[in-house]
Formats: structure tokens, sequence, C-alpha cells
């Protein structure tokens, strides 16, 4: 095995020979075998321990056990204690989901003040298949077949063509010594579920089925680069990103015979998963929805709109008659001047007389009007903004400059014609989004 590691080392990560690494090591048998293995590689490295504090004495014993074999072969080691129960508490995450963040967090912190380059994981082929089946027995897209990554930027995983059972010979063979975690025994958590009952029943079936799944994960691999390709050349015709938004034409997209696939590779990124609801979005009225964590997803028109969440601002903001300008939200300047000179959609001008401080500036809302400068009669907002096809996303980003209860500016769109400057007028104020 030591042999084929050090070959799979050179064509895989060739890179590593001139890198200082940091080994993941838990005490257990894959992570205490890839520390022998990488120990006679002749690669710089370190040892980086987490003690999640899940198994009381166990856990300590576990950390001591590293300690003592760092210690006693002068390996340059760390160790962490993590209150993982109360961080998963805190983060309403599962106890699995608290430990892996904690631990790469902790990781990625290590590679920045220690000056390591990357962390070695000891993830091996036999993990590869009970996330296969985790994730086929969930439910999910080509990309959650396609397996754990050899490298995901700084971690990399040197063992994943090895089955666990080639670590363990090797193991034996050298005489090495692990700890055995107790909770790899019980069936309280789905992987072990697999491990135990699943995956012993498919090997019995094929004594190979570890290659030939190795077979089928390369092959899946390598369609989910098809996908990947299709997916960028379709994209540069379809969607176009402007400023901090996404936008998808809809016309284009509804001409693809795989319209659905090619959303779910361009929206799954993004955290979104109600994919049913998502393809129903493509057909509905303008203004609906959907949210991710840390997106939303907006149809509006022919286009679907993807943009990081934002918060609508509901406060109302004042402006007293001597005061010159205003910061925030919007940058607004407020003079006086003798006549009317340039106006345009950023300037206006009109009769101080007839505003009434403090003006107020706020965000508009259904049934507000206003009487269109240069027209006659009024004019609901929500009209004015369908007639001058601002988009769902723009009208939420409109501010109303008011007199009392009476819009006076549609900031940077239309002023009110009931305060225009008129041969009758003393006084004119210039109003300006800087």
């Amino acid at each position: 095995m030591l042999l084929k590691f050090q070959n799979h080392l050179s064509t895989q990560f060739p890179f590593l020979q001139k890198a200082k690494m940091l080994i993941a090591v838990s005490g257990g048998l894959d992570s205490m075998v890839l520390l022998d293995l990488i120990s006679k590689a002749n690669i710089e490295f370190a040892v980086a321990h987490c003690n999640f504090q899940l198994r009381g004495d166990e856990s300590d014993a576990d950390e001591n056990f590293v300690k003592s074999y760092c210690n006693e072969n002068s390996i340059q080691s760390f160790f962490q204690k993590f209150d993982t129960k109360q961080f998963a508490e805190d983060e309403k995450v599962s106890i699995q989901v608290a430990a892996r963040k904690l631990r790469y967090e902790w990781f990625y912190e290590l590679l920045a003040n220690e000056n390591f380059d990357f962390v070695a994981t000891a993830h091996h082929l036999d993990d590869q298949l009970e996330t296969f089946l985790i994730h086929f027995s969930r439910g999910t897209g080509l990309d959650g077949l396609t397996g754990i990554p050899s490298q995901n930027d700084k971690i990399i995983r040197p063992l994943l063509h090895f089955s666990r059972a080639e670590i363990e010979t090797f193991a034996k063979e050298n005489n090495l010594k692990w700890r055995e975690d107790s909770s790899n025994a019980s069936d309280k958590y789905v992987r072990n579920k697999i491990r135990h009952h699943v995956v012993p029943i498919l090997k019995e079936l094929n004594p190979s089925f570890l290659d030939s799944f190795e077979n089928t994960l390369q092959n899946l691999n390598q369609a989910q680069s098809l996908v990947e390709d299709a997916s960028r050349i379709v994209y540069r015709k379809v969607v176009k990103d402007v400023d901090n938004q996404k936008k998808i034409d809809l016309n284009e997209l509804l001409q693809l015979p795989n319209y659905q696939a090619y959303l779910y590779q361009w929206l799954m990124p993004f955290g979104f998963s109600a994919w049913q609801d998502i393809y129903d979005l493509v057909e509905a009225q303008s203004g609906k929805q959907i949210f991710s964590e840390h997106f939303r997803l907006l149809k509006d028109r022919e286009t679907l709109i993807i943009e990081p969440k934002s918060f609508k601002v509901s406060d109302e903001y004042f402006i007293q008659e001597n005061q010159s300008q205003l910061n925030f939200p919007l940058k607004l300047s407020f003079c006086k001047v003798d006549d009317i000179t340039k106006s345009d959609s950023k300037t206006i001008f009109v009769d101080a007389e007839k505003l009434k401080f403090p003006l107020q500036l706020r965000q508009w809302s259904e049934g507000d009007y206003f009487y269109p400068f240069g027209m006659l009669g009024k004019k609901k907002l929500s009209k004015f903004f369908k007639d001058e096809k601002i988009s769902v996303i723009d009208k939420e980003k409109i501010w109303l400059l008011c007199s009392e209860k009476r819009i006076v500016w549609i900031v940077g769109k239309r002023m009110d014609d009931q305060f225009k400057v008129t041969e009758n007028t003393q006084t004119i104020l210039k109003i300006q989004l800087v």
C-alpha cells in the first residue's frame, strides 16, 4: 500500500513535495494510517487534533493518545477543545454539522496563522460509498452522486482511492496503534446504519463492489463535467450579470427542451432547493418570489432575477426647513436659488412656499398617488410604475419625498405638478439627488 500511496501522491498531488501540510488526526484507524504514510513520504507536516467533547473521558483519551504519539515521534502538533453541543444548540444545527463547521474553521485558522499550505483528511473509498448512498437515499441531482472531491480548496484527501480493508491490513502489517471510537458501533446515525447494514449486503452480492463503485463514480464525474460545460455555454446566452443581479431571460430559457435542468445547475449554488416551486415560478405572475437562506429568486415580467436578500427599509426620514443636506438613505441636497437652471431626473425645482416642513422621505406603498408634472389629474404610483416599465426590484428601491401627506417627488423619476414653480413663485428651492 505504501508504494501505491506514494505513486498516487506523485501523480495526483505532486505539489505536496514542496508544501507544508497539516494532517487531521483523530487517533482512529484511518487517520493514524494516513499519518504513518505521509511521514514516510518525505513531506513536511504537523498534526491537528479536535476534541469535540462528545464522548466524555473517551474523547480526552483520544486526545492524550495523539499527544503521546506526537511527543514520542517529535511531531509538531496542535490541539483544540470544542463545546460542540453548545455550539450546535446556539446555531440550531445537528451535532455532525456543528462538528464539521468547527473543525474546518479551526483548520483554516491554522493554515493562515501557522503558514501551512494544505490540510489532509483521512476520508477513504468506503466513506465515498457511504456518502453516495446517503445522498442517493435522500434524493439528489447528479452533483450529489459524484462523491467527495479529492481536493477542495486547501483540503486534500489522499486516501479516497483506498478501501477500509486495505487501510486496516496496512495498519496490522505495520503494527500501528489506533483508538476505536465506540460511537462507530452505534446505529444512531444514518451513516452507521448504511455502514453496518447496507454496504455488507452490496459487497456480498458483488465481492468487487467497491471497484465497480469507483468506476461508476468516475463515469458520474465525467458526466457531471459534460453537464457543467453545457451549462456554461447556455448560461452565456440566457443569463446576464447586471451589478449584483443575475437575470435569466425566460423567452430564451423556454426555448430549451430541458430548461429545468439548466435552472437546477444555475440555482443550486445559491442554496435553492424547492425545485417544483421554482419551476412553477417560470409560469407565475410577475412579483412572485422564492427565497433561499441568502438569496431570492424573483419573477419580473419575462425575467427571473437572482439577487442577495435585502431587507426593506420601513423607516421615515425627515428634512427640516433650514437643512441643506440629507446623507441617508439617499444623499439629497437642498438650496434656495434665484431662477431655474437645468432640470433632469436627479434635479427638481419647487415652490418653497408650497412646502410644509419637515419634509418626509419614505418608501412607496400601495394606494399612493400623485399629480405627474406636466399632466392634468392624479395617477396611482402602481400605474405610473407599470407605464414606466419599472421592475419589481426597482420599485422596492423607490423613495418618495413628501410634504405632509402629499408627494413632492418620486425621487429620481418624476416630481408632482402641485409643487412646480410658477410666475407667482417667490422662493425657489432646488432639490438634487447627489
